[in-house]
C-alpha cells in the first residue's frame, strides 16, 4: 500500500549525510518537526523547521535529557490512520500525523570505547531516541522510519524515485533494521553492565555468504572483515574461509619471532619459526607439504619477493601478513581468485561462543601456554628443549583434541589432531613424522592433556623422543613420571590443560 509522506520528525547524533535527504524533503513540500541540534542544522540549510517544543508545549529540560517523551510526539508517531478512533482523538488534541522518523541514537559503544568515565557513558544511554524508533516501527503500516545514517542513501534513492511515496515493503524493511538497531543497542548496553562481550550479531554487517559449510547449507556472516583486514585480491571470503582465517590468526598472535603457518581445516598443519620468513615458509611446508594444499597460509613478517616465488609455486586459499612488499604482491596477485589480506590489527573478543541444544556455550579465550613449569622428569630439559616445548605447547594449543605435537629445532614435524583417543594421536603424530623423513630425536612432544597410562610415553621414546610437556592431573600421572625418571627423559608439568574441540 502506497503512503506519501506529508511529515517528518528529525532528530539525529550525526548529521552528516543528511542534507541531501533535508533538501529532498523540503522540494516534496514536507512538514519537519526537529529540536536541538538537529533543528539548527535543518535551519542552516534555509529549510523551514518547525520546533518539537511548539508541539509538546516544553522546552528541552533536565540537560536534554527529555525532549520529544510527550504525547503530542508519540501520538502522531503511533496513531492508526485507518481507524477512525485514533484520527479523531489526533484531531481533538491537535497531534500532527507524522510519517517519516530519522532518528539514530547516542554513540554508546563508542563513548566505552574512549572513556572509562561511567557518568559519560551513562548519559550516552539513549532514552528517546529508541522510543521513537520502535514507536514508528511499530506502526510501519503507515510510518517509515529510518534509525541510522546507512540508511540514508536507501531512502534519499525512494524520495527521488518514488515522489515521496512509499511501500508496505519498504516500510517494513526499515522497520526491521530499526528494531535490529535497537536490539544491538541493548545488548550493547547490557554487555557493558555485565562486564562481558557477549557476541552481538545486530549491530554488526550481515553478509550472505555463498553457503554454509557445505554447499546445500545457508551461510551468513555478521561482522565487517574490514576492521581487521585490507583485501588486496581475490573473492569473498567463503563460511570455511572465516573459520579457518579465524584459527590462523589466533594462532600467528602467540609468535613474536618470524613465524609462518598453514592451517587447514582450523588445524595447523605447518608451522615454524626461523631468522627470515622465506626460511620459515620453507620450514612450515616441509612439515606437511600435503595438507598444505588449499590450506589458509599466515605469518607474521612483511612478504618479500624471495617469500612470494616460492610461496605462487602451490595452491591456497587465502595468505594472511601484516604487510607485503610491492613486488611481491604482484607476484602472488597472478592468480585472480587468490586471497590476500593485510592484516590490520588483532581481534579484540576475549570470549568464545557456541550454539549447542537449545542454548549458547560462552567461555573466554583460552590465554596463556603454561602456568607452572614443574621439572618432573630424569633430568632437566636443556635450553634448547625448553624453546622447543614452549613452541610445541603453543602449536599443540591450536590442534583439535585428542593432540599431540611433536617439534624438532622450533618446526612442525609431527602432528596428530580430533582423536578419540591420546595414544592414537600419537601414532599419527609419528606417522605423520615418518612419511616426511624427520628424524625425531631430539625432538618434544607436547600433549593438551593429561596422559592416562605410560603408554604414550613409551611409544614415543621408542621412537626417539627424550623431553615431554603435558598438564598433568592425572590420577596416574606418577606411572608417566616414572618412566622418564627411569629412563633419563625430560617431562615438564604445566598445570594448565588445552582442550579444543
Amino acid at each position: 500500500m502506497q503512503k506519501k509522506i506529508q511529515s517528518a520528525l528529525i532528530s539525529v547524533f550525526y548529521k552528516d549525510g543528511l542534507e541531501n535527504i533535508v533538501q529532498q524533503l523540503h522540494e516534496l513540500g514536507v512538514t519537519i518537526y526537529s529540536t536541538g541540534g538537529t533543528q539548527k542544522f535543518i535551519e542552516e540549510l534555509n529549510v523551514p523547521c518547525v520546533p518539537v517544543e511548539s508541539l509538546t508545549t516544553y522546552p528541552s529540560i533536565l540537560g536534554g535529557r527529555v525532549k520529544t517523551l510527550h504525547p503530542s510526539v508519540f501520538g502522531g508517531i503511533l496513531g492508526k490512520r485507518e481507524e477512525a478512533e485514533h484520527v479523531a482523538e489526533m484531531k481533538q488534541y491537535n497531534i500532527p500525523e507524522i510519517d517519516l522518523v530519522i532518528v539514530d541514537l547516542y554513540p554508546f559503544e563508542e563513548t566505552v570505547a574512549s572513556t572509562t568515565d561511567e557518568k559519560l557513558i551513562i548519559e550516552k544511554i539513549d532514552i528517546g531516541g529508541p522510543s521513537m524508533i520502535r514507536a514508528a516501527a511499530k506502526n510501519h503500516a503507515s510510518v517509515v522510519v529510518v534509525a541510522a545514517k546507512k540508511d540514508y542513501s536507501l531512502l534519499e534513492e525512494i524520495l527521488k524515485q518514488q515522489k515521496g511515496e512509499t511501500t508496505l515493503e519498504q516500510r517494513r524493511m526499515f522497520a526491521i533494521r530499526a528494531f535490529d538497531i535497537c536490539t544491538g543497542y541493548d545488548m550493547a548496553i547490557s554487555n557493558y553492565f555485565n562486564q562481558s562481550d557477549f557476541i552481538n550479531p545486530f549491530n554488526k554487517e550481515k553478509a550472505i555468504l555463498r553457503y554454509g559449510e557445505n554447499p546445500h547449507q545457508q551461510g551468513v556472516f555478521y561482522g565487517n572483515t574490514d576492521d581487521l583486514f585490507e583485501k588486496l585480491n581475490g573473492k569473498g571470503l567463503s563460511y570455511n574461509n572465516l573459520v579457518d582465517v579465524d584459527a590462523a590468526v589466533q594462532i600467528i598472535s602467540e609468535f613474536s619471532d618470524t613465524t609462518f603457518a598453514i592451517i587447514k581445516h582450523t588445524n595447523v598443519c605447518g608451522i615454524a619459526s626461523r631468522a627470515t620468513l622465506k626460511e620459515s615458509w620453507d620450514a612450515a611446508l616441509a612439515g606437511d607439504p600435503e595438507s598444505a594444499f588449499g590450506g589458509v597460509l599466515v605469518c607474521n613478517a612483511t612478504i618479500d619477493v624471495a617469500t612470494a616465488n616460492t610461496i605462487n609455486e602451490i595452491f591456497f586459499e587465502v595468505l594472511i601478513a601484516p604487510s607485503f612488499d610491492a613486488d611481491a604482491l604482484e607476484i602472488l596477485k597472478t592468480k585472480k581468485n587468490r586471497i590476500l589480506l593485510q592484516q590490520k590489527t588483532k581481534p579484540a573478543a576475549t570470549h568464545q561462543y557456541k550454539s549447542v541444544l537449545n542454548g549458547i556455550l560462552a567461555q573466554q579465550n583460552d590465554g596463556g601456554n603454561y602456568t607452572d613449569w614443574k621439572e618432573e622428569g630424569g633430568r632437566e630439559t636443556t635450553a634448547a628443549e625448553k624453546e622447543d616445548m614452549i613452541f610445541a605447547n603453543i602449536v599443540c594449543k591450536h590442534l583439535k583434541s585428542n593432540a599431540i605435537a611433536l617439534v624438532k629445532n622450533k618446526q612442525l614435524v609431527g602432528k596428530g589432531c580430533g582423536q578419540t583417543s591420546r595414544i592414537d594421536s600419537l601414532r599419527q603424530s609419528i606417522e605423520k613424522a615418518k612419511q616426511f623423513n624427520f628424524d625425531l630425536s631430539g625432538a618434544v612432544l607436547a600433549s593438551d592433556a593429561f596422559f592416562p597410562f605410560d603408554d604414550c610415553v613409551k611409544i614415543a621414546h621408542a621412537a626417539g623422543i627424550a623431553s615431554f610437556i603435558q598438564p598433568g592431573g592425572s590420577i596416574r600421572d606418577k606411572d608417566s613420571i616414572e618412566y622418564c625418571k627411569a629412563n633419563n627423559l625430560a617431562m615438564v608439568i604445566t598445570g594448565l590443560r588445552h582442550f579444543k574441540h
